[in-house]
């Protein structure tokens, strides 16, 4: 099938819920996509955020493999081994006890919505069931997860909305303290905002936020479903601010490619017990089997050394171009998590870098955003940082 007739089928069938940009990748490996016509990319977007090892991974496509030809699904009415194996690796590797899975980012902050409000009513707290979020949060796109996002624009349309979500600025404390009311129960923040602009969390403010929810009996919950599993130079974003959520949620790059959602739970906060919450395709055997050889893959002696050197090479290189071109006015970000802020709309420099073989997006309208695979070399990222300096010129 030519490229032309997958955009014509896709535009013939398929909703049109994204503005897809004019490409049709067919082949990818490590940091490099290929499209119909072998034109060749530097991919600075990733999947966003899911191909943390690269396209096609060989230890995760391997460990798939077999995985599926022994056993491709059986319900959780009975023992999955490598849902087992995962939830071990995630759970004796971070703060949590506990492991839930599914199949998204979305499903993964529903769940953790629902279980902080169980959390409450099983503590006699019938009347706590709010949860307090951010203004630019991001947490899904599922009528709850839309209502807990702090950002109108994809509120609207969907009315009337669930109750129970309060937003307040991101990174203001005092905010913060006055939005806590008789009916709180969770607190519920990503420590970098990815969709809203790449705004990372300032480490006191955490700190503040873990004190007030000690305070009051609140449950910390991390939305890392973008910000986690190696994305900031840490395993769990959390450990790049010594502060300790209560409930965690992942998705995106957990099985290095795969569809897979964890909330990963303290066990204070593990309170859902059978018939509670659920996931036909919820831990699938094939699923857990990639993300048993994706996290095992980041735990490797070092790997998280080098994305921490990597980044830190990226960034600077950013910065040099943000006093160069007068454009921009700010990067920022944590990890291989970046944003560079620009004066101008950025939809053009994105479309530019594109056609000078440089894959990368744009949030909030101005945010160049650069996630990379956590594999990427730092001549790939001269090549990105030369591509984007002549876009930026031009």
């Amino acid at each position: 099938m030519t490229g032309e007739e997958v955009k014509d089928l896709t535009e013939k069938y398929v909703m049109k819920t994204y503005n897809r940009l004019p490409l049709v990748p067919v082949k990818g490996e490590g940091a490099r996509l290929w499209d119909e016509n072998g034109k060749e990319y530097l991919d600075f977007v990733g999947g966003i955020a899911v191909n943390s090892l690269g396209h096609s991974p060989a230890r995760v496509v391997d460990a798939m493999y077999e995985q599926a030809r022994s056993l491709m699904h059986v319900s959780n009415l009975y023992y999955i081994e490598s849902q087992a194996r995962l939830a071990q690796l995630l759970v004796e590797n971070s703060c949590c006890d506990k492991a839930f899975f599914c199949n998204s980012g979305a499903e993964a902050n529903e769940g953790a919505i629902k279980l902080a409000r169980k959390y409450a009513k099983n503590k006699g707290n019938q009347d706590k069931y709010e949860i307090i979020t951010a203004l630019q949060s991001f947490h899904g796109r599922t009528l709850a997860t839309i209502t807990a996002t702090g950002q109108p624009k994809f509120q609207k349309g969907f009315e009337p909305l669930p109750e129970g979500f309060n937003y307040v600025p991101f990174n203001d404390l005092d905010a913060l303290k006055n939005a806590v009311g008789p009916h709180t129960c969770a607190i519920m923040l990503e420590p970098v905002q990815g969709e809203g602009g790449v705004n990372p969390a300032y480490t006191s403010y955490l700190e503040g936020v873990k004190s007030l929810c000690r305070e009051n009996d609140l449950l910390l919950i991390f939305d890392e479903i973008q910000c986690g599993m190696g994305r900031t130079g840490a395993l769990f974003a959390y450990e790049s601010y010594g502060v300790e959520p209560d409930i965690l949620t992942l998705a995106k790059a957990l099985a290095g490619g795969f569809p897979i959602g964890a909330v990963l739970a303290k066990e204070k906060a593990a309170a859902f017990g059978p018939g509670d919450h659920a996931a036909t395709f919820g831990g699938n055997p094939v699923a857990c089997a990639a993300g048993v050889a994706a996290v095992e893959s980041l735990l490797e002696e070092n790997f998280l050394k080098k994305v921490n050197e990597s980044a830190g090479y990226f960034k600077k290189k950013l910065n040099e171009l943000a006093q160069k071109h007068d454009q921009v006015k700010e990067v920022r970000g944590l990890g291989f998590l970046l944003g560079m802020e620009l004066n101008i709309e950025g939809k053009d420099i994105v479309k530019s870098c594109q056609d000078n073989g440089l894959l990368i997006n744009c949030v909030n309208g101005n945010v160049l955003r650069f996630i990379p695979p956590l594999i990427v070399r730092q001549k790939e990222i001269d090549t990105a940082i030369d591509i984007l300096d002549k876009v930026l010129a031009g």
